[in-house]
């Protein structure tokens, strides 16, 4: 399984009585930190930070491009549990850890979401928990009236 693969669900309601829905995946970290791979709140899904992390291995070590590649699509496969896809996706946040990798990032950006054009925030961090990622990325995602269940 991906680091994005649904794996798990728990649902809930947020007090207001809007449905919560939690998905999760076979990330090491889940469990250790504590958090769901993406939340339904309404009609908001969030994907939380994703890595090029493929069946436990960094993928394209020492490319940002396929590193951003991978994790963009990694997080876009977290929106099928609930139904949605690329289209769906308002804000993309691009995390790098240098900035001379804007161009190869910004690329695979404009590939998977050229069409979409989603909100998006790029930020140069000092690293990552491993230290051969050199990127990683959340979106969110909202469902439209035509999209409910």
């Amino acid at each position: 399984m991906t680091e994005s693969a649904a794996v798990g669900r728990e649902s809930d309601a947020d007090g207001d009585g809007r449905r919560l829905r939690r998905v999760g995946s076979d990330s090491p970290w889940e469990e250790t930190i504590g958090f769901a791979r993406a939340v339904e709140i309404g009609d908001r899904i969030l994907v939380a930070g994703t890595m090029p992390l493929v069946d436990g291995a960094i993928q394209g070590e020492g490319d940002p491009y396929v590193q951003a590649r991978t994790a963009f699509e990694r997080a876009v496969a977290a929106l099928e549990p609930f139904g949605l896809d690329v289209r769906s996706v308002v804000r993309t946040r691009m995390y790098i850890t240098h900035a001379r990798d804007v161009g190869d990032v910004g690329r695979a950006h404009r590939e998977v979401f050229g069409s979409v054009r989603p909100v998006a925030t790029l930020v140069v961090v000092s690293g990552f928990v491993d230290s051969r990622v050199l990127v990683e990325v959340e979106i969110e995602a909202f469902r439209t009236p035509k999209e409910r269940p």
